[in-house]
């Protein structure tokens, strides 16, 4: 199964299930009993993980669904291949990138919703019989966000 992972430093939960092929319920389960996937926490304790944390699991499916190995067995290989240690913590500054994308993509989803408001009102306005002004397709779907370093 070679999937080639989207061009992403961190994903959610529901983003790792597909590309795993597993429930998140199966992956919260692999959390308890593989002590190397260890995603990170936002502040609502939302599990963010990262690209080394995908790839790990999909090797996890590999060795329990195809090539049937028990949890206990899929942790001995780990051991034999050195994928069993957890990596370093992520320092401070990775868990506040995290949360500061959290929080732009909540603001991101509140204003687009808002956008979809106007266009229902601007649609619905009987009176004027011009073409309402559609400002939703204005608003692109991914907004990339710059460090400080790179906006000066």
């Amino acid at each position: 199964m070679d999937i080639e992972l989207p061009d992403k430093l961190f994903f959610k939960i529901g983003e790792v299930a597909q590309i795993v092929g597993v429930p998140s319920h199966v992956l919260r389960y692999w959390e308890s009993e593989f002590f190397a996937l260890k995603p990170m926490k936002t502040r609502g304790q939302h599990r963010v993980y990262r690209r080394r944390d995908v790839e790990l699991a999909m090797l996890i499916r590999r060795l329990v669904y195809q090539e049937g190995l028990t949890i206990a067995g899929a942790r001995k290989r780990l051991r034999e291949l050195g994928k069993e240690r957890v990596s370093s913590p992520p320092g401070v500054e990775a868990s506040r990138q995290v949360a500061v994308r959290a929080e732009f993509l909540a603001i991101r989803r509140e204003l687009s919703d808002l956008l979809k408001e106007i266009d229902l009102i601007e649609a619905d306005r009987s009176w004027d019989r011009r073409q309402p002004a559609i400002v939703t397709s204005a608003v692109p779907s991914t907004v990339p966000i710059y460090k400080k370093s790179e906006i000066s």
